[in-house]
């Protein structure tokens, strides 16, 4: 036994019993509280999962099939953001091995700590033509790695197994954080080890890792929210284990607040200080409220990509921006700002508070911040579409049922396309974050329990794969089952990736497919229509995707009006065994809110012609 980095006990391999590589590989896994490895097995990489096995039949490591190796880097990735443990993904060489390079992409761009492992052929048989050669005599494979990972190594010894390991998890962690890969050559796989292995504790390195603290840009940060009136903060993914220290800082500062996209999930939309989402398929009244702004603005842990700034919009990108992140690729997009602050934003946000708290009190405990139902501060497009009782159903109308029938506990995971331009405007769950800042989890009632990292809402906005969210969100319930996670994707969408539902049904995972069904790529189409482009290549067939999963015996609903949802039982949905389908014949025509993206693209001047 030994105790991870979140300071639980984990079982790892009894150094008596590590027979191989893949034992060792295993033991480094199990020590820093990995639970799950995702992959496709194959001839190359049949070794890693004997230990695997192994390792399974003593209450260890769990292999989780995936039928696509990129869906397998999916849920590593989705894996990752909910349990916040290191993402594993495995494949064989070749093929298995290039079928992977989308997730491992996509998980470079968003900074998700991944570790990936390929098979090769012998190593004595490179050079020979051996059926998929990875190496740099065949197709090779660590070439293609090298533009998307943090770290990429050949494996050509067993002598350099442990250290290459042990570098490559180090650096998953290391801001900025992202994927990193291993290629292992089949017969090192399997090799017994030529002495005894190191072992390295690495939760210990792990703990360590990015911890320092600019102290000169505290302070500036410090004398700059003292003088500030009303300063405006700018919320992103990256502050999951701050968000509650900065929640204290806009009552301590008399802030207000938008939100990226994708960090929508980590506040409590009813606060009378939000403004909504600034970025893809964000609200007026978000871009307002910076427009407006005459103080500061602090972004904290994001960075300013075109859909997380709007297009890189310069009412935000300006010299009164403070930026606070723990990534130096993230502070460099921003070389206009006026202050930036690098180190981990929770500890340079309790420093902040350790001030100000002396100066002004400390932060009220009380809901008297939240309005009761709905954020009358957060302007919604079209608000009559959101009650709409029109046939087929107004996508508006969708987010507001699949806002109301699921428990406060659901999260959603929302793909590439429309889905992820309707879901951070229109998803107004209810009760999704605590509203007692002063209160550890374990100390609130039971239903405002949560982790304290939890995002109710995951997207990736930085590559954007369609089909990710099919795959991440089997990974996030493979890693938290406490409660429903509801997949937002499209027909599109699902025609890619769709055979993963079956992942969730072996696994069974609680896990609710909502396809947007109108038989189109719909970003697309709207695009190709606001742009005044040609119209071509959107169509996608009809589909019955509530067939397609009862002939695989997955629970399935047919869904065309509004009234269909009340068919729907709470209670089933709040205990689900396993997966289920809902296929939703949504409105073709409504438009998302996708305006920013045709600027980003220089086509929206052409709007007025299309219309």
């Amino acid at each position: 036994m030994s105790i991870d980095l979140f300071g639980k006990q984990t079982k790892t391999t009894s150094p008596s019993k590590i027979q191989d590589a893949a034992d060792l590989i295993i033991h480094y896994l199990e020590n820093i509280g990995v639970t799950h490895v995702f992959g496709v097995p194959g001839g190359a990489i049949e070794p890693f999962y004997n230990g695997l096995a192994r390792s399974t039949r003593r209450g260890g490591l769990q292999a989780v099939g995936a039928c696509h190796e990129s869906a397998a880097a999916y849920m590593a990735d989705g894996y990752q953001r909910e349990s916040g443990k290191l993402g594993v993904c495995v494949a064989t060489s070749g093929p298995g091995a290039t079928n992977l390079i989308t997730g491992v992409a996509c998980a470079h761009d968003n900074n998700i700590p991944m570790l990936v492992i390929t098979g090769q052929p012998t190593i004595a048989s490179f050079g020979k033509g051996a059926l998929q050669e990875g190496a740099c005599t065949g197709v090779n494979v660590i070439g293609m790695f090298r533009h998307c990972t943090k770290y990429n190594s050949l494996v050509s010894h067993i002598d350099q197994l442990e250290t290459k390991l042990a570098n490559a998890i180090l650096r998953a962690h290391q801001s900025p954080q992202g994927p990193v890969h291993l290629s292992i050559p089949v017969d090192i796989l399997r090799s017994p080890l030529a002495g005894k292995a190191e072992l390295y504790d690495l939760n210990k390195q792990l703990a360590l890792q990015n911890s320092a603290c600019d102290e000169q840009g505290v302070a500036e940060l410090l004398e700059e929210l003292r003088s500030a009136h009303q300063p405006l903060f700018f919320i992103g993914s990256g502050t999951s284990e701050a968000i509650d220290k900065i929640m204290q800082l806009v009552e301590l500062c008399d802030a207000r607040f938008v939100t990226t996209p994708d960090a929508k999930g980590l506040i409590n939309i009813r606060h009378k200080a939000y403004r909504g989402v600034f970025g893809l398929g964000g609200h007026s009244s978000a871009m307002y409220g910076i427009e407006l702004n005459k103080s500061i603005a602090v972004a904290f842990g994001t960075g300013f990509g075109e859909f997380l700034s709007a297009g890189w919009n310069k009412a935000l990108l300006n010299n009164k921006l403070i930026h606070v992140d723990a990534s130096i690729n993230h502070l460099l997009q921003t070389p206009m700002a006026k202050l930036h602050v690098q180190g981990p934003i929770a500890k340079i946000c309790e420093k902040i508070l350790d001030k100000l708290r002396l100066e002004r009190g400390p932060v009220s405990d009380n809901n008297t911040n939240y309005f009761p139902k709905v954020n009358p501060m957060v302007v919604l497009e079209e608000p009559s579409k959101y009650q709409s009782n029109a046939i087929p159903i107004k996508p508006q109308r969708l987010m507001k049922e699949l806002s109301e029938n699921f428990p406060s506990s659901t999260r959603f995971v929302v793909d590439a396309g429309n889905s992820m331009m309707w879901a951070p405007h229109y998803l107004q769950p209810n009760n999704a974050r605590k509203t007692h800042l002063s209160c550890e989890p374990n100390q609130l009632p039971f239903g405002e329990r949560r982790n304290h990292s939890a995002n109710w809402l995951r997207l990736t906005l930085n590559f954007a794969p369609m089909g990710w969210a099919i795959g991440a969100a089997v990974g996030v319930a493979r890693a938290n089952q406490s409660g429903p996670v509801v997949c937002i994707t499209g027909d599109g969408s699902y025609l890619m990736s769709g055979q993963e539902i079956t992942v969730a049904a072996r696994e069974k995972l609680p896990v609710v497919f909502v396809i947007l069904n109108d038989g189109v790529y719909g970003m697309v189409m709207h695009g190709q229509r606001l742009a005044g482009a040609e119209p071509i290549g959107f169509e996608l067939p009809v589909i019955d995707f509530a067939k397609m999963a009862e002939a695989m015996g997955i629970a399935n609903f047919t869904i065309k009006s509004p009234s269909d949802f009340e068919q729907l039982q709470q209670q089933q949905i709040a205990n689900l065994s396993g997966p289920l389908l809902l296929d939703v014949r949504i409105d073709r025509e409504e438009v998302p809110p996708m305006i920013m993206r045709l600027k980003s693209l220089g086509t929206a001047q052409q709007e007025s012609m299309a219309s």
